[in-house]
């Protein structure tokens, strides 16, 4: 019945962007939606992009937060179709669309230092450039990519090791790399679309789910869970794409202004970050101060270091020759970005 309310409402919601279609055209108002609050990392980082581009030209940007037009595979249906003119999706995600954007869960290649990060993103050949042919292939242009954070599970239960996962239903997105990470980490991986999340945890028909720290408070999920475990296996990515048919119908001036805007929300959004996973994390023990919050030692981390390699072959297993040069890629680039 709620997924029934729910299809419904993103319905009406879409079939209003679609009406104001005609009007946007001709108004020059672009839409834009993305997986998250407009409080939140993403949220943050389209108010920027909103801002600089009413700033530098006579369009405006018109934000979509978290459900406003469904979940994460109704807003990259409607950014395909040109109903959104920008979306913002994590490779989560999309790599059910396109299969080696699921490289960004393949457990322990991301550092988590956010500096290193921070000039990885911006520097990377394989994001800037390779990944920029896959996303086009399936209508999108690739704007930027960018870090949300170090990702934490939070579970009813804790976890020190690989067995404390054994028959733990954990949330994942609908992402068949992140199912596979799971399972060599021990757990019974549940995909779950996140609005069935915090009831899920709720009820016990999972015990477990992963996200970066800011979101973990954001979101609440702290309230239904009593453990918080850094095991550095991964960053949170995600990405920023344009319709492909809206973006090269743009003049090189308003190409411009997009390109400049995604550039300059980006600076914004990594200093933005500096800090907030602390922040975050210290009003998480403030609201509920019995929950435990263990970082892993290199020893506790073996049996996840371990699972890794076996990700990384069924990553490579999955995507062929086209994620192997992704993959190696990423790894040459993650080295020349260390200093």
């Amino acid at each position: 019945m709620k997924s029934t309310i729910r299809t419904c409402m993103a319905s009406v919601a879409i079939a209003a962007v679609m009406a104001a279609g005609t009007v946007a055209a001709q108004a020059d108002t672009w839409k834009y939606a993305f997986e998250e609050s407009l409080t939140e990392v993403q949220g943050v980082y389209a108010t920027k992009f909103k801002e600089a581009i009413e700033a530098n030209s006579d369009h405006t940007v018109e934000l979509f937060p978290y459900g406003t037009l469904g979940e994460s595979a109704d807003i990259m249906e409607q950014a395909q179709a040109g109903i959104l003119q920008f979306v913002d999706q994590s490779p989560g995600f999309t790599g059910a669309l396109i299969p080696e954007a699921q490289v960004f869960f393949v457990p322990y290649l991301l550092p988590t230092d956010q500096a290193h990060l921070a000039r990885f993103y911006k520097q990377s050949k394989a994001i800037n450039e390779d990944f920029e042919s896959l996303y086009e292939e399936k209508g999108l242009e690739l704007l930027v990519m960018f870090p949300e954070g170090e990702v934490a599970m939070t579970t009813k239960e804790p976890v020190r090791s690989c067995a404390d996962l054994n028959e733990v239903k954990f949330r994942v997105m609908t992402n068949p790399l992140l199912v596979e990470s799971y399972k060599a980490f021990g757990a019974t991986p549940t995909p779950l679309p996140w609005g069935e999340v915090y009831g899920g945890l709720q009820t016990n028909i999972i015990q477990g789910q992963e996200n970066p720290t800011f979101y973990l408070f954001s979101t609440k999920i702290y309230e239904v869970t009593d453990h918080i475990t850094y095991t550095g296996h991964n960053n949170f990515t995600t990405a920023v794409m344009a319709n492909s048919d809206f973006y090269s119908g743009l003049s090189d001036a308003d190409k411009k202004v997009v390109e400049d805007a995604a550039v300059s929300a980006y600076d914004y959004i990594v200093d933005y970050q500096k800090g907030l996973a602390e922040s975050e994390l210290k009003k998480i023990k403030e609201a509920k101060p019995e929950m435990t919050i263990p970082v892993l030692s290199e020893e506790e981390r073996a049996c996840f270091k371990e699972a890794a390699s076996v990700v990384e072959a069924k990553f490579i297993e999955m995507t062929g020759d086209s994620g192997k040069a992704i993959l190696d890629q990423l790894k040459a680039d993650l080295e020349a970005t260390k200093n």
